[in-house]
């Protein structure tokens, strides 16, 4: 069935908390890749999943209560959708460059209007593939230091192609009510899939203070608050205006590791951030030419 399209203030707070948790996955680059020299990356990303989700059981234990069958069924996918592509993203920057596999999870931008339209039959504007091209670009000029095409390449995006997927199911099924209950399942699905790759060789835990409020600030900030403002934003905005929206993330792991990670600021990072900037104005200046949200049942 189709949901009555969200009011435009509605729709404006959803743009302001996707933005919102966007910035705070930015946050996390230069944090993580201190912490990646000490803790293997699926043993941290269980861990921080893991930490997540309790943190959100106790906030609000009687969500997961309150959720349907249906909407169980569809987080635990939508779950083992996103663990899955993070399973692939990171076994593919074994061998490949960060740049490179940067600008590649960023071709989920691509592939959401599509899969949309193909799913959702949604109809995309020529003005929203514009903004797409043009965030595209502009991931390129961000990221791109070089290109080749191999296998942690092909694994990155594939992981690319389930974040997609992942923005359009949960722009199909998920609701405002239920935004709670329906995060706590997702990401103790993606900490559950971690661990399990991550077991054969054991869970190595962080060592020192700093490295747990890291990994304390990632799992309650970025992982469980993020999860949340995503799921409940993606309730109301369709998921190519959502991708747009989430395609600033470089830019805003470029802004933190300038200001906090000691890396010096670019022309190249300047030209990437606001040709990625101009796409999401884009499709915020003419929210009426982007189609509406659907959900669909199943």
């Amino acid at each position: 069935m189709t949901a009555a399209p969200p009011s435009r203030r509605t729709a404006l707070l959803a743009t302001c908390a996707l933005l919102g948790v966007t910035a705070a996955w930015g946050s996390t680059f230069f944090l993580i890749k201190d912490l990646l020299d000490r803790v293997p990356t699926l043993d941290f990303l269980a861990v921080r999943f893991l930490m997540a989700g309790v943190a959100l059981i106790i906030v609000a234990p009687r969500a997961l209560g309150r959720l349907s069958a249906e909407s169980r069924r569809h987080a635990a996918v939508l779950g083992g959708v996103y663990g899955l592509g993070q399973i692939l993203q990171t076994t593919g920057l074994e061998t490949t460059s960060a740049s490179v596999a940067g600008f590649i999870t960023g071709m989920y931008v691509v592939a959401t209007p599509v899969i949309a339209a193909v799913l959702l039959r949604h109809r995309i504007t020529a003005l929203t593939w514009g903004a797409v091209a043009l965030a595209t670009a502009g991931l390129g000029v961000l990221t791109l230091q070089g290109f080749a095409i191999g296998y942690g390449e092909a694994l990155t995006l594939v992981a690319a192609m389930l974040y997609a997927l992942h923005i359009v199911g949960l722009g199909a099924w998920s609701r405002p009510g239920e935004a709670l209950g329906m995060s706590i399942v997702q990401v103790l699905v993606i900490s559950a899939l971690c661990f399990v790759a991550t077991a054969p060789g054991g869970v190595v835990l962080p060592q020192t203070g700093a490295d747990w409020s890291s990994v304390i600030y990632m799992a309650l900030i970025a992982g469980a608050l993020g999860m949340l403002g995503q799921t409940w934003a993606q309730a109301h905005l369709p998921p190519t205006r959502s991708a747009i929206i989430m395609s600033t993330e470089p830019v805003f792991a470029a802004l933190f590791a300038v200001a906090l990670g000691g890396e010096n600021f670019t022309l190249r990072m300047a030209l990437g951030g606001l040709m990625v900037l101009a796409a999401m104005i884009i499709v915020e200046l003419k929210p009426g030419q982007v189609p509406e949200v659907q959900h669909i049942a199943g």
